[in-house]
């Protein structure tokens, strides 16, 4: 009885020290499986966006080119993934070197199983998406007149380097990381980099053929389907869900989670409003593709600052993005004559870069308005002036060496044709019978604004973002 007792008690014994040891165990395989389920999602949420991106561009163009904006979009997500497994992630998240690029982990090699809170490969996919995000933002502003062998190198260009780098700079520990550079989500890592290299693609490209007029009067290109372009802004600020919140890295950060989901659809919401508002007074009428790029252009400013900011500084940001938004516009299709026809320069490099500007004033630790003086304002200003040199050093030299190679525009007969046929030999819409003997009926415009003549004369072309 006695020896029956004593193994009893040491069985005990062992259990209290077990249990401990097991339970700990436990609660981190459980923090790890929720991490990796929440990062998991989150990323298919972004790649979601891929077919809002996709919408867009194709609503806010001419149906003759459909099909070239479909492959672009297909392409740079293929594209985009492959490049950052193969060199975009080592330059991003390898070992750093003073600061300013990753030398390691080429191939997602040499990693540990754990080394970034969750499985490599879970890490790898989440940013891999966003990577092709910042690429597909070019897309847009360079539509109906781009080689589709020119865009795909550019693609490769912004996916292995230009955004790898930029990326090392603020999240893999870089120099602007160091200096307390805020970007939670990448309005300058991620939005910026897509803008500005979609400013010098479009520069260096050129305007479409019919856009400006020789005294420089500006011509309304409009879009063929607004509905379309509606249903893309409408799944790309669902995707934001991911986009902004993921960001947090942690399925466990419960409150931070939250916080992010009700400043991103705050700053969505006012820069809708707002945009709406200013369009109405200045043209007379509330401006659907205006209204549209408004909640494109406050997601897009609030990406960098949706844990540093209240509620009510959420509101302050979008409803600023959104008047930006319209006077930015205005300001490239009038006065730059940069031709633009989804709006991608002033939502992704103009909003990102503002909203990367207004956490200096309204992060609730170190904002100017909350008494924490200029020294946040002059480390985000340092760093949307450094990404704006880098990309378009980059993004400037890319584009030369392209069109040295093979080109970057296409003939002036397939841009008049529709690069569906000229790039693709297909089309779209294969039940409709295109007249491609004028530039009038070739474009089958469907949208609200191609019946109304006065208000195209005076509106820039209907935009969106890509």
């Amino acid at each position: 009885m006695k020896k029956l007792l004593f193994s009893l008690g040491l069985l005990v014994l062992f259990l209290m020290m077990a249990v401990p040891s097991f339970a700990a165990e436990t609660f981190e395989e459980v923090t790890i499986a929720i991490d990796t389920i929440w990062i998991m999602i989150a990323g298919f949420l972004v790649f979601f966006m891929h077919a809002g991106f996709s919408l867009v561009e194709i609503g806010f163009t001419r149906s003759k080119n459909t099909v070239n904006i479909l492959m672009k979009n297909m392409l740079t997500i293929a594209v985009g993934v492959v490049t950052f497994y193969v060199i975009g992630f080592a330059l991003m998240f390898g070992t750093d070197a003073v600061g300013l690029i990753g030398t390691s982990g080429f191939l997602v090699s040499g990693f540990g199983e754990f080394d970034f809170g969750i499985p490599t490969l879970g890490f790898w996919f989440f940013q891999a998406v966003f990577a092709a995000t910042a690429a597909t933002i070019v897309s847009g502003a360079v539509a109906e007149r781009i080689k589709f062998a020119a865009y795909l190198i550019l693609a490769v260009v912004i996916t292995s380097i230009t955004y790898p780098v930029v990326g090392h700079w603020i999240w893999g520990g870089g120099w602007l990381s160091n200096l307390g550079f805020i970007d939670l989500a990448g309005s300058t890592v991620v939005h910026s980099v897509g803008g500005w290299s979609a400013l010098v693609a479009a520069y260096l490209l050129g305007s479409r053929i019919g856009k400006y007029d020789r005294d420089g009067k500006v011509n309304a290109i409009p879009g063929h389907s607004i509905p379309l372009g509606a249903l893309g802004v409408l799944i790309l600020w669902f995707g934001w869900f991911g986009f902004n919140p993921g960001s947090t890295l942690s399925g466990n950060a419960y409150n931070d989670i939250t916080l992010i989901a009700s400043t991103t659809i705050l700053a969505a919401a006012s820069g809708t409003i707002s945009s709406m508002i200013y369009s109405w007074v200045k043209y007379g009428k509330p401006d659907i593709t205006f209204t549209l790029n408004g909640a494109l252009a406050g997601l897009v400013a609030i990406t960098a600052g949706a844990l540093v900011v209240s509620p009510l500084g959420a509101i302050a940001i979008g409803t600023i993005a959104g008047i930006v938004l319209v006077l930015s516009v205005t300001f490239f299709d009038n006065v730059l004559k940069i031709d633009d026809p989804v709006g991608a320069i002033s939502v992704h490099g103009i909003c990102g870069a503002l909203g990367t500007l207004l956490i200096g004033i309204f992060a609730v630790d170190g904002g100017l308005v909350y008494g924490g003086g200029l020294s946040l304002l002059a480390i985000q200003a340092t760093g949307v002036v450094a990404v704006f040199l880098w990309t378009v050093a980059i993004t400037f030299t890319a584009v030369k060496i392209v069109d040295a190679l093979v080109g970057l525009r296409v003939s002036t007969e397939e841009e008049t044709e529709g690069l569906d046929l000229g790039e693709h030999g297909m089309l779209a819409y294969g039940e409709f019978l295109l007249n491609t003997s004028t530039t009038t009926s070739d474009n089958l415009v469907l949208s609200s604004t191609s019946s109304t003549t006065d208000r195209t004369r005076i509106l820039p072309n209907p935009i969106e973002s890509n």
